[in-house]
């Protein structure tokens, strides 16, 4: 059992806080035992789980790295208000730039974790098995992305890259969020599509607005203008499958 806070394997995965060391090591932290159980049932390259004795417990038998650790030393790598015991160290995947198939997401800087992770759930959830994003979103290994996405980030692609080369490999037309655009249940869709959720206050760049195929709205009534971004992709993202044509 590791007891020591300054052991350097626990320092490692302490760092993995940090955006710039996940990227380093290329290694991200999935919290809890069902995202860890669905991590080993899913194949993914765990790196390592760490837990205490209680929270070991309640994983299923892999034959990963496993390392057992005190109670104390727990708490000092877990960003949990309430720990649940146990982690898994997995490896970020490597998603080349390309051009996929089927319905997809561009996340256009979307800066907030927890509206990027609950996006990418839904995307999982609603069939969009593909989410471009933008260097400036917010990071979707972050552990707060990662808990609220709920095992999403391990069903979607995920690639990451500079708008303009994003643009160049989107060959789906772009269906942008707006509120000035045309009610989303006043309208359908021809074969698959890109749809764009921008920035939670500035809305989408222009750069990428630009390229619009087609601009959608989600009505609003008793006055209210704008709803969440996480609230609003996944409105869009059902509304959309339901418009489509075939």
């Amino acid at each position: 059992m590791i007891t020591s806070k300054q052991n350097s394997f626990i320092k490692e995965i302490r760092s993995l806080s940090d955006k710039k060391f996940r990227d380093k090591l290329n290694l991200y932290v999935a919290t809890g035992a069902k995202l860890v159980n669905e991590a080993i049932y899913l194949s993914l390259p765990i790196y390592a789980i760490v837990g205490t004795e209680r929270g070991l417990k309640e994983i299923i038998k892999t034959d990963k790295r496993i390392e057992t650790v005190s109670e104390e030393v727990f708490s000092s790598i877990s960003q949990e208000v309430t720990p649940q015991g146990v982690i898994a160290v997995i490896e970020k995947p490597e998603n080349q730039l390309v051009s996929i198939d089927g319905s997809c997401l561009l996340l256009d800087g979307v800066s907030d974790p927890l509206n990027v992770g609950a996006i990418i759930r839904t995307a999982a959830a609603s069939g969009y098995n593909s989410v471009y994003m933008t260097e400036d979103c917010a990071d979707p290994f972050s552990p707060k992305s990662v808990r609220a996405s709920m095992s999403g980030v391990f069903r979607v692609k995920i690639i990451r890259a500079d708008r303009q080369s994003l643009l160049q490999v989107i060959s789906k037309p772009i269906i942008v969020a707006d509120m000035n655009g045309e009610d989303i249940y006043s309208t359908s869709v021809d074969g698959d599509f890109c749809l764009v959720i921008g920035n939670e206050g500035h809305g989408v760049s222009s750069e990428i607005e630009s390229r619009a195929h087609k601009i959608v709205s989600i009505p609003m009534q008793n006055g209210v203008e704008s709803l969440n971004a996480a609230v609003s992709a996944g409105l869009l993202m059902y509304g959309l499958k339901n418009t489509k044509k075939v």
